[in-house]
């Protein structure tokens, strides 16, 4: 892997330094837009607007729209912004983990020490370890702030990008209408999620919707036709006939993860 940014980590008055490397992956299918009268690929172009010439990549600058004009930004406008938070990634406090709702994860980084820094990226790491807390921080990485939560994965640290309050949706004008549970309802319910719990293992679901896409795929290049029996999905509509599902759900074989 190669690291995507590099800079220094502070812990109090300590500087680790360390290295940043993506930890995930995409695994989806690529698909091409094409004619459907020559299967020919679509290609893009940028345009003046004006001139409805086409523009080379080299005679193409960043501007920001303000008033009635833009202003031109360089590269060394984008540096003078929090200059210190561009290779300085300042711990600020530390939380319990479970203060922070899954809405704000973004995307996780694994961060790596250079080897001057092994004792206190060790030290950070396993004091994190020890007191069950995350560290929080700004970094200014590709143009845009982050707000960093660090934490310890095994032997390393990984960095999770947050996402901004004001990135949050509201669900104001969302309705949840209002359900009228009974006791043994619920019961049914808290006994099924009982029978359903187990230990997280990602490596126990695959990626099946991707899998028969290929074959699929496969078939339609051999000239055959793929098939694929419809789901029919029955929703629930009396409290009997609620009651009866759980109960059968709780008699039923577990089903795999898939």
């Amino acid at each position: 892997m190669r690291p995507i940014w590099k800079g220094s980590i502070g812990f109090g008055l300590v500087n680790i330094s360390v290295k940043m490397y993506s930890a995930t992956e995409e695994s989806t299918m690529a698909f091409v837009q094409l004619d459907k009268n020559n299967h020919a690929r679509i290609r893009y172009k940028k345009i003046n607007e004006t001139t409805g010439n086409e523009i080379k990549e080299g005679d193409i600058i960043k501007g920001y729209k303000y008033g009635a004009d833009y202003v031109i930004m360089e590269e060394q406008d984008f540096q003078k912004a929090t200059p210190e938070k561009q290779d300085f990634l300042e711990i600020v406090q530390f939380i319990n983990e479970k203060e922070i709702d899954a809405v704000y994860f973004e995307k996780p980084y694994y961060l790596e020490p250079e080897k001057n820094a092994a004792k206190a990226y060790g030290l950070l790491r396993d004091a994190l370890k020890k007191e069950g807390k995350a560290a929080l921080g700004p970094l200014v990485y590709n143009k845009r702030e982050w707000i960093c939560l660090v934490k310890p994965l095994g032997e390393f640290l990984v960095l999770h990008r947050l996402r901004f309050a004001e990135e949050i949706r509201s669900t104001e004008g969302l309705v949840v209408p209002k359900a009228d549970l009974k006791a043994d309802e619920l019961k049914m319910a808290s006994m099924l999620i009982a029978q359903l719990t187990k230990p997280f293992k990602p490596e126990m679901f695959k990626d099946e919707y991707t899998e028969k896409l290929l074959k699929v795929i496969e078939a339609k290049a051999k000239g055959k036709a793929a098939t694929a029996k419809p789901l029919k999905v029955v929703h629930s509509a009396t409290t009997e006939d609620l009651m009866a599902k759980l109960k059968a759900s709780l008699k039923a074989p577990s089903k795999k993860a898939s």
